[in-house]
């Protein structure tokens, strides 16, 4: 029998609507150079590899009566054209352009009734660049049998390659009537599964065209008017609309690295004072108060090493810190050390993954560990205002069917209760910031990308001065050179 959809997976699915698909997105730039980069390249490509991620291939049937969970079977009809799509910029293809073009396509759900993802190739770029927007949705990648579609893509040189041809055909659908035998033995054979049964029962099912049913409505919004706030602590503490901003934000990593050397702490501890001080100077702009002992609440998804964790494919599990961004301080080397306290018990329990283990998984992780972290999210967002996702990626370039990514930013979505939500990563020698933001609620998003600079501006200032004041040929100690 096909593998049955999993009761926590089917809560994401009632809690999805029109304001907030559940689908994590990334956007990455190519140079296609001499490789002939475009639309039926990487098409090509994708036909290449998505023998590696197989439920890219299949999408999920209902059982009749709803004795059980959904069932992921292979996709009778599939076709790779629809699934990877062709678009273009008008002249002068400038990132503004590309990022209202993002913004739309990050506002539309997914189909139900085919495989939960999409692919944009986006052409006419300033310089002869070609942009490529994923969708994948988070039922879809849950990092033990699915990886994210670009984790598979993305190699170390740029081949060329032998395309290997593949004989796949979709498994035989199963009738109604298997559908409902198979959720019967199955919960008879595995009581995990009638456990999940009963967890689903009242929760949610889906229509024929794959929505979901009145009764996971009602569940869906009893979660979201839980999580709604009376009296907003933020401008972003607010549920979204069905429109998106996205802000592109790309720094150095060497800067990052230089106010780790002199202040301590981690790279990941610079990225996150450096989001602390520019959401304060954003709150400003906007003639809000910030006073000395307001804090953010943000929650930091984080990869350990954790027996009582589910294990993923990629070495290690995801967790969620909760840690307090102190926006009220104004000091940005005060602001570092409390972010570097507040994240030294996880460093120091033994659990924290290095940075550079992560970046050393085999193809692009970081698509397949942002995604483990928006479900981490899903799961544990009492009392949170932000959830920012923060990984490294390799630093070296890498290719795509012969064309060199530039750029990569994470795009995650926008849960239930937030109109904000932050993305990094770091890829050779960058780091890359994508900030999600409703139309609606969060009109000057672009200033928040500006903060962000300038506040790591204002850190690397900070180190600068501190460098010059240190006693002459005194050294200070720090900690082996990585991302972490």
């Amino acid at each position: 029998m096909s593998e049955r959809l999993r009761a926590g997976d089917l809560s994401v699915l009632a809690r999805e609507s029109a304001r907030t698909p559940m689908h994590n997105s990334t956007l990455e730039i190519f140079d296609p150079g001499t490789s002939g980069f475009d639309h039926d390249r990487l098409v090509a490509h994708i036909d290449d590899r998505i023998a590696f991620v197989p439920r890219y291939r299949q999408l999920l049937r209902r059982v009749p009566g709803g004795v059980g969970n959904p069932v992921w079977v292979d996709d009778p009809d599939f076709d790779l054209h629809y699934h990877v799509r062709r678009s273009a910029l008008p002249r002068p293809g400038s990132t503004d352009q590309l990022r209202e073009l993002v913004a739309r396509i990050m506002s539309r759900r997914l189909d139900r009734a085919r495989p939960l993802w999409e692919v944009y190739v986006v052409e006419g770029l300033e310089g002869g660049r070609v942009a490529v927007l994923s969708k994948s949705h988070q039922v879809l990648v849950d990092g033990v049998r699915t990886v994210d579609l670009g984790q598979v893509l993305l190699d170390v040189d740029p081949g060329p390659r032998r395309l290997v041809a593949e004989d796949w055909r979709p498994a035989r659908q199963p009738g109604a009537a298997a559908l409902v035998a198979g959720a019967v033995q199955d919960a008879l054979g595995d009581r995990d599964v009638a456990l999940d049964a009963l967890r689903s029962t009242g929760q949610a099912a889906w229509r024929t065209a794959g929505a979901v049913t009145s009764g996971a409505r009602s569940v869906a919004g009893a979660l979201a008017v839980g999580r709604r706030r009376q009296a907003p602590e933020f401008v972003f503490d607010v549920d979204p609309s069905e429109q998106r901003r996205v802000v592109l934000v790309r720094t150095a990593l060497s800067e990052y690295r230089k106010v780790r050397r002199v202040h301590g702490g981690t790279v990941n501890d610079v990225v996150l004072a450096t989001i602390a001080g520019g959401i304060r100077v954003w709150l400003m702009t906007r003639a809000e108060t910030v006073s000395s002992h307001r804090r953010l609440r943000a929650l930091v998804p984080m990869s350990v090493i954790d027996d009582e964790q589910e294990p993923t494919s990629l070495g290690s599990s995801v967790i969620g810190h909760l840690i307090n961004l102190p926006i009220g301080e104004s000091s940005p080397v005060v602001r570092l050390h409390q972010v570097s306290y507040a994240l030294k018990a996880h460093s120091e329990a033994g659990r924290a993954v290095a940075a550079d283990r992560i970046a050393g998984v085999a193809g692009f992780a970081p698509t397949t560990f942002h995604a483990l972290g928006t479900r981490v999210a899903l799961a544990d967002q009492h009392h949170v205002n932000l959830v920012v996702t923060n990984v490294p990626g390799p630093q070296f370039p890498m290719f795509a069917a012969g064309a060199e990514m530039l750029e990569t930013y994470p795009l995650p979505p926008l849960l239930p209760g937030f109109a904000l939500s932050i993305g990094v990563t770091s890829y050779d020698g960058s780091v890359y910031y994508g900030i999600t933001a409703d139309r609606d609620a969060l009109a000057d998003a672009d200033v928040l990308g500006q903060c962000v600079r300038d506040a790591l501006d204002e850190l690397v200032d900070s180190a600068t001065d501190s460098k010059r004041r240190a006693p002459r040929g005194r050294v200070r100690k720090t900690e082996k050179e990585s991302d972490a």
